[in-house]
């Protein structure tokens, strides 16, 4: 069971972050973009898919290797 609570833990962490980093993307977003590129506004739940989309495409990878 512990394992469980670890990942419905982990899980709510990273849902919580996703929220909280929608916010002012979409503020900025629609600060910048429309005004200089011409772009649509986004809602919140749009930005908030804009940062997960850019969270897989460029996230942190980790590579090990032992010399």
């Amino acid at each position: 069971m512990e394992v469980f609570e670890f990942i419905l833990k982990v899980l709510a962490i990273i849902s919580l972050v996703c929220l909280l980093l929608g916010l002012p993307l979409m503020l900025l977003w629609n600060w910048l973009m429309p005004m200089i590129f011409g772009l649509p506004t986004l809602t919140f739940w749009q930005a908030v898919g804009i940062n997960f989309l850019a969270s897989i495409l460029f996230g942190k990878t980790t590579t090990t290797s032992k010399k």
